[in-house]
Formats: structure tokens, C-alpha cells, sequence
């Protein structure tokens, strides 16, 4: 059977904590910003927040995780590659995974080696989501770790952009694409993550986007820092004489997708921000998932805005399996 997507990305326990500012600032950590930690800088932290009694929910993550989900719950056949430890998060993540529908392949690492990898999530009264993670061993993915026929068996194969931060994670980055060469009929589609990952491991960007990319996923900082502009229409004119399709978010003013035959604004869905924590992930999952029903790109993208902004209003980077089917449900009959 053909896999809908296949995708490469970071397994990683994600744990949210509701606080306030000033409890960040205590932490040295920067609103809104993703920092990369060791998982003894993470110790003293998680003691800090557990100290501070906030409240708390814990899932099994990472972005192209969520992303694969999402389209798993509507109904997309996913196949996931990452890597985990055979401790207590790696065997839950994978069973998560099991649970989800999303295939998988790989052994576990020794749990003596290097734990599971931990995402932790700070989300303020305003919504927005600073996160500290400890990749652990999902940054020590190797050539064992790929099904390459997997892979090119699949209509899209989708990158989570952290992969450039692991030079072992983007080296096998770099032997997938290299193998979807003999397959130019599977899509390739690249998450840019973050914005200070983009600008400090740009050079790698590029030569992800040299093996030829059809699809973009990012937000309004991210596509900026891409393409080294100062303000989004600037960007959006960089966007535009590239060769394939970007995908934007702006927050509160919705989405645009940006190609070389224009932009289409799509306005967002007026709602509550509880937690924007991973939104962006279920924005992509739903855009592939359009996509892969032959719906145009309009369609595409307000599907996107309308399954993100329902885990916007949701404590949690994921909705429950029966919120997947509502969503879906009701888009279908507005």
C-alpha cells in the first residue's frame, strides 16, 4: 500500500506547562522562541516548574509527529521515521504512534545510551509557546534508522526543519533525498521550525531547497529569515520567483500561499487563543491532508486555518481522536 506521507522528524515527549512571563524570564528563556538544551540544563527547569505547581499536560511529540497525526486522524496513510530509546517516553511515543495509525520502522536505541527526547513547552496567559528541548537520542538518527522504500512508496515526503540542527539527523536528511531522485513523482515538502534555527543553520536550508522542494511550510518570521527579508511583503516577493509553493502563517491575519502565479490570503478563524503550541504542526497536517484530496489551494489553506485554530483552543498540542473527526466533519458541511 502507498503511503500518503512519509516524513523525518524528531521524536520528542512534549510536557506543557501553563505560566506566566515572569516565571520565563526567571528561566533565562526567550517568549516565543525554541531554545536547544542538554537534558542536564532541562533538570533544574522541570524542578523549577513542578516547584511552581502549574498546571500541566504531557503527550508524545515533536513537529512532524503532530503533523503526521493530524493527517492520520482524518483518514491520510502515514509512515514516520525518528528515533527513540528503549526507556518508558520511547516505548509510549512509538505505542502513541501505533495508536495513531502512523507506521513506523527503526530499533530502539539502549536506554544506557542517551534517553528519549523531551520537549518542554511554557505556554503564557497571551497563548504564545516558549519551548526548551532535549533532543536526546532523536538527534542520533543513522542510515539503519531510514526504510528508503518507504519513503519513495509515498505521494509527499515532509522534513521537519529541525533535522539540520543533528549533523547525524542531516546527513540522513541528505541520503533520503538523495535516493528521491530515481522517484521525481513523490512531492517533497520542508517545515522551516523556527526562525533562529533557519538563521543559524541557513547554508543547510539552501541545500535541502537545491535537491528541489515543492512545498514550504513556515510562519511570517520564519519566511522572513528564509529569505533574508526585513517585512513579509518582501518576503512574499522573494517567494514568489522561487519554483515551488510556500505556505505561511501570520497568526491573527490567517495564512497566505505564495507562488510564482500570485498570493492567496486566506483569512484566520476568529477564535479564544488558549495555547498557539503546535498549531503550526497541525496547520501543515491539514494543508497535506487537502492536498493529497485534489483540493486547490485556497480549499488547502482554509481547512488549514480552520484545524489549527481548533487546537489553538485547546490546552495541548493535539486534539483527542474524536476531535480530529469533527473537525473534519464540520468543515465538510460549511
Amino acid at each position: 500500500m502507498k503511503n500518503d506521507i512519509s516524513a523525518l522528524g524528531n521524536a520528542l515527549v512534549d510536557t506543557v506547562f501553563k505560566v506566566e512571563h515572569s516565571l520565563i524570564a526567571e528561566l533565562g528563556l526567550e517568549i516565543d522562541q525554541m531554545t536547544l538544551s542538554s537534558a542536564e540544563e532541562h533538570a533544574p527547569i522541570i524542578e523549577r516548574l513542578i516547584a511552581s505547581g502549574a498546571e500541566t499536560v504531557s503527550d508524545c511529540g515533536g513537529s512532524a509527529t503532530n503533523s503526521l497525526v493530524a493527517a492520520a486522524s482524518f483518514g491520510a496513510s502515514c509512515f514516520h521515521t525518528c528515533k527513540v530509546s528503549n526507556d518508558e517516553d520511547g516505548t509510549r511515543y512509538l505505542q502513541s504512534l501505533k495508536e495513531a495509525g502512523v507506521g513506523h520502522k527503526g530499533n530502539m536505541a539502549s536506554a544506557d545510551s542517551m534517553p528519549t527526547g523531551k520537549c518542554l513547552i511554557l505556554v503564557t496567559p497571551d497563548a504564545k509557546r516558549t519551548m526548551t528541548t532535549a533532543l536526546n537520542v532523536s538527534s542520533l538518527m543513522d542510515e539503519s534508522d531510514l526504510d528508503l522504500d518507504q519513503i519513495s512508496n509515498s505521494r509527499i515526503f515532509y522534513i521537519e526543519g529541525y533535522m539540520v540542527t543533528s549533523e547525524e539527523n542531516y546527513k540522513v536528511a541528505l541520503k533520503a533525498l538523495n535516493h528521491l531522485k530515481d522517484f521525481p513523482d513523490v512531492k517533497i515538502a520542508l517545515s522551516l521550525s523556527d526562525p533562529g534555527i533557519v538563521m543559524g543553520f541557513n547554508d543547510k536550508f539552501n541545500e535541502i531547497e537545491s535537491f528541489g522542494l515543492d512545498y514550504i511550510f513556515g510562519n511570517d518570521d520564519e519566511a522572513m529569515a528564509f529569505v533574508g527579508s526585513e517585512n513579509i511583503e518582501d518576503a512574499f516577493v522573494a517567494l514568489q520567483k522561487k519554483s515551488y509553493v510556500s505556505i505561511i502563517t501570520m497568526g491573527e491575519k490567517g495564512s497566505a500561499v505564495v507562488s510564482n502565479e500570485g498570493v492567496i490570503n486566506t483569512p484566520n478563524v476568529d477564535i479564544q487563543a488558549i495555547d498557539t503550541n503546535g498549531a503550526g504542526d497541525m496547520f501543515a497536517g491539514s494543508f497535506l491532508y487537502s492536498l493529497l484530496q485534489n483540493d486547490d489551494l485556497k480549499t488547502c489553506a482554509e481547512f488549514a486555518n480552520y484545524g489549527a485554530s481548533k487546537v489553538v483552543e485547546t490546552f495541548g498540542p493535539r486534539l483527542s481522536k474524536d476531535a480530529y473527526h469533527q473537525v473534519l466533519n464540520n468543515f465538510k458541511k460549511s
